[in-house]
């Protein structure tokens, strides 16, 4: 079973811009999000994947991800993915030993930038990088599953300046 252990910031600056090793396309849909737990196809750099990820227990939840051809990717996304989907670049920084991934989101979420760092346990201790801002790995609005029935775009005042408002 594989385990996705996964922090979520909103970068203070775009200084992360000069430390970029590598940038690609994604192309997300959610097949289905039921009680926290999402299955969902992707396309990244003309690969096609089928993703399960289990609710949140903390930082931590299940995640099972399979490689599928593109072609069936394009189709469950045409025919299966609830829409807006999901459209963004992905970007890589290392920074003090650990990879950042920096989604920096268009369509429906044009707008919201997000700084993700994977750990191989809920207690890793890392540096953050300076251009790190707010934590908001607790609020289930940032989630890709919910900015899909939510987007950015039609977000208050109030949730796009980071107030908590339930999480959601």
């Amino acid at each position: 079973m594989g385990v996705e252990i996964e922090r979520k910031f909103i970068p203070s600056d775009d200084s992360w811009r000069q430390s970029v090793s590598s940038r690609s396309s994604l192309k997300q849909g959610y097949i289905a999000t039921v009680n926290g737990h999402t299955v969902r196809a992707r396309i990244s750099d003309g690969q096609g994947f089928l993703t399960l990820k289990s609710h949140a227990h903390g930082i931590s939840r299940d995640e099972f991800e399979y490689r599928i051809p593109v072609e069936d990717a394009e189709q469950i996304l045409e025919s299966f993915c609830e829409k807006p989907l999901i459209e963004k670049y992905r970007y890589i920084v290392v920074f003090q030993g650990f990879t950042w991934e920096i989604d920096e989101f268009f369509g429906e979420n044009q707008g919201l930038i997000l700084a993700e760092i994977e750990l191989p346990s809920e207690d890793t201790a890392f540096e953050i990088p300076p251009w790190i801002g707010k934590e908001v790995t607790h609020l289930g609005r940032y989630y890709n599953s919910n900015l899909r029935k939510h987007p950015f775009s039609r977000w208050s005042p109030e949730e796009k300046a980071g107030l908590d408002l339930n999480g959601c």
